[in-house]
């Protein structure tokens, strides 16, 4: 590509200067060759683990069931022929990723969420998805539309052992205020590349929280646009990889209107050999978003030799006139000081780990801000230090 003096100043004109992490998409598969790996939004992916998801590897037949909740008001089913192709997209994505292209092109069915306008949902809307064979490569597209001046909370749990390649579509009207919750809790064989796609509408609030513990390799694009000022996004992420797992979390906010907020907190949490961690966070702020507030943020707690965390934020600004804008990565191992503190008290070196991995991931997981979720993570963040913290809190009460 050759920029030039006159191609950077009419695409300033015209507002279209694309981001180097989110490359002009396309619908037709054709456009999207298979990636190698030497491409930016792949080189952190291990390709050879995605059995073909990313490649073309066939969409089969599901066996993943889905199962969900209907609470008063709410329309929840799947749809096929014209209905199903008229959702493609309607959340303004176009696909940068071969596999988000062959979702919307292939698969012939998609699940639709509706809740009308005014509606306040009084219970958490939950899809499960229960994988039986994670030989078999599959694929699935979802579609949620909530009306003007809505409220809704939909919680979408992954488990069992899949190969799946999704697509989330959310459109978010004008005053709503909704909560997505994106669980993988995964087996250990399970492979899940996903692509979450959100327009924000004027004056409406988002929230976005995806949550990974499960699976093989786990990689997740979550994405926000706006449909006019006032719109907010909270994009909240928590995560924890064992030995070999490779979790891998990708966020951008496309500031495209004035006047809008975003606010991204992802943490982390590493023990194994082999675990390892991607998190790529992107803000655009083009040339009509003034008086935009933007911020990103990713920790990662590293508790054990051999993991690896990459951490990525970056932020484009094509105008000076916003509110604010910036963002901070830190990857490190327990803090000392917060050690000797809880040991000079009488705890254990080992407790006190614990208890430290529990205080980094608290203040998050009560922004979630659905209390069953809440109480589940807490047990979950439990469950994965019994692999190795309580495990050796457990051998040192023994030997003690």
């Amino acid at each position: 590509m050759t920029v030039t003096t006159d191609s950077v100043r009419s695409a300033l004109e015209q507002d279209t200067i694309e981001s180097h992490l989110n490359p002009v998409g396309s619908f037709d598969v054709a456009d999207h060759p298979v990636p190698t790996g030497r491409e930016e939004i792949w080189r952190f992916s291990p390709l050879k683990r995605l059995k073909g998801l990313h490649a073309d590897a066939p969409f089969d037949r599901s066996t993943t069931s889905c199962t969900w909740n209907t609470p008063e008001g709410v329309r929840i089913e799947g749809v096929s022929g014209d209905e199903a192709r008229s959702l493609r997209g309607i959340s303004g994505l176009v696909p940068n990723t071969r596999f988000a292209a062959r979702v919307l092109a292939e698969v012939p069915a998609s699940l639709v969420v509706d809740v009308p306008a005014d509606l306040e949902v009084a219970e958490p809307i939950v899809i499960s998805l229960d994988g039986k064979d994670a030989s078999t490569t599959e694929a699935g597209h979802v579609a949620m539309r909530f009306g003007a001046h809505s409220k809704a909370v939909v919680v979408i749990n992954h488990e069992g052992s899949s190969a799946m390649a999704a697509v989330v579509e959310i459109v978010v009207g004008d005053g709503a205020d909704v909560t997505v919750v994106s669980i993988q809790d995964w087996a250990d064989d399970a492979v899940h590349l996903a692509h979450h796609q959100a327009r924000v509408g004027r004056d409406a609030t988002y929230k976005h929280a995806a949550v990974s513990f499960g699976g093989d390799v786990v990689r997740m694009d979550a994405n926000v646009t706006y449909d006019g000022p006032g719109g907010s996004a909270e994009l909240l992420g928590l995560y924890f990889a064992d030995a070999g797992q490779h979790i891998e979390h990708r966020l951008f906010a496309d500031h495209n209107a004035p006047h809008t907020k975003s606010n991204v907190v992802y943490k982390g949490a590493l023990q194994g050999e082999g675990a390892h961690t991607v998190w790529i966070g992107n803000v655009l702020i083009r040339k009509v978003a003034e008086g935009i507030e933007t911020y990103e943020e990713n920790r990662n707690l590293v508790l054990t030799d051999g993991c690896r965390a990459d951490s990525v934020p970056n932020l484009e600004i094509e105008t000076g006139e916003i509110e604010g804008a910036g963002h901070a990565s830190a990857t490190a191992r327990f803090d000392d000081e917060q050690l000797f503190y809880l040991q000079s008290r009488g705890v254990s070196e080992k407790e006190a780990q614990r208890l430290v991995v529990h205080g980094f991931f608290n203040d998050l997981i009560r922004q979630v801000g659905v209390p069953s979720i809440e109480d589940r993570l807490l047990t979950t963040v439990e469950a994965e230090l019994a692999k190795n913290v309580l495990q050796d809190l457990a051998a040192f009460g023994r030997e003690s």
